[in-house]
């Protein structure tokens, strides 16, 4: 575990140096942000948005906006909880557009075609499970389960209390482990 902690405290280190050398006008500082980054935040947006050119498309504005507003970022916070915390506003942004423009087109829609109901086998795969969560349960779910963020991380990036971001996490764990129950199946993922 120590060598874990060495390794996160080097690459956190690293990282800051990183974003001092992009404040001072460094883009290949912030091109080697980018790489460090690139592949768990695509990861993070594609779980988020559920589609993979909104995903790409959310990752280069993302880093738009982090290279825009790096001279804000305070290091009172880890630079990665700051960055997944852009990710997660602007995640929060596209889904609410996108809810308005569906909103929009159902209104002038003449054919509503009856949406059908999937039949869930018994094998829930993690996909289907995390079609199945809330916005706010999805972010709290990757966060936490793929990203490994603690609660304090989650809830910095969330805008809530590390009390809050516990007991939604243990609510979703308790739906995840009913859900198993109930359909006699189970879900192909870890969630510790």
């Amino acid at each position: 575990m120590d060598s874990h902690y060495r390794e996160y405290k080097s690459n956190s280190e690293e990282i800051e140096l990183l974003v001092e050398r992009t404040k001072l006008g460094d883009k290949e500082a912030f091109a080697s942000i980018i790489k460090n980054f690139e592949k768990p935040m695509y990861i993070y947006c594609y779980h988020i948005l559920k589609n993979k050119e909104e995903a790409e498309d959310a990752l280069q504005e993302i880093f738009i906006k982090v290279y825009e507003q790096i001279h804000k970022y305070r290091p009172n916070m880890s630079f990665s909880a700051w960055l997944y915390k852009i990710a997660y506003n602007y995640s929060l942004n596209q889904i609410r557009s996108k809810k308005r423009w569906f909103r929009f087109i159902d209104r002038y829609k003449y054919d509503q075609p009856e949406t059908s109901t999937q039949q869930i086998d018994s094998q829930t795969t993690l996909k289907d499970f995390l079609n199945s969560l809330t916005i706010e349960e999805r972010h709290i779910l990757v966060l936490r389960a793929i990203h490994r963020y603690n609660f304090n991380e989650i809830s910095e990036i969330m805008n809530m209390k590390p009390a809050t971001v516990r007991k939604k996490y243990e609510r979703l764990r308790k739906k995840l482990q009913t859900k198993e129950v109930n359909e006699g199946g189970t879900v192909n993922a870890s969630i510790t």
